[in-house]
């Protein structure tokens, strides 16, 4: 099975939607199109939207696969704690820069580090994963050590 936020599955589901409501219609129609120029061995645009046809269902199949595995985990709708879990967002001290960092802890396919959101697999997660509010980690990078104080947990 494969976790991911409640957030991601409603995620996932728009795109699906958008993938077969908009984007699959729009490519036929390219397509279609693009017969009508004729000689299909040369036609750049028929090639193209054929490759985009091709990406777009590839896309299409790994989402409906990935929802049809996926273990949904609405985390607001179990018993707050202090406690670190899967989907919720934790906020650390990192004594390494001196300063208070927000990471939620979301699936994978959610993962974006960029946005605060790191996989339930990553080094930190893994570490934060099970201890509480208070609670001082140290997590091994490529860079080297780096300690980490628990400041927060919450289930949103």
């Amino acid at each position: 099975m494969n976790p991911i936020t409640k957030e991601g599955e409603t995620l996932l589901r728009e795109e699906l939607k958008k993938l077969k409501s908009e984007d699959r219609p729009r490519i036929i129609d390219a397509i279609a199109t693009a017969r009508e120029f004729g000689d299909l061995k040369e036609n750049a645009e028929y090639h193209a939207a054929k490759e985009e046809q091709s990406l777009a269902e590839a896309r299409i199949r790994d989402i409906e696969s990935k929802l049809s595995s996926a273990q949904v985990i609405d985390v607001t709708s179990i018993e707050s704690s202090d406690k670190v879990i899967f989907g919720t967002t934790v906020t650390v001290f990192n004594s390494e820069l001196e300063k208070s960092i927000q990471y939620k802890i979301v699936g994978e396919d959610e993962a974006d580090a960029g946005k605060g959101k790191i996989s339930y697999a990553s080094p930190l997660a893994k570490q934060l994963i099970g201890k509480f509010e208070g609670d001082i980690l140290k997590v091994e990078t490529p860079s080297g050590s780096t300690e980490y104080e628990i400041e927060k947990v919450e289930y949103l």
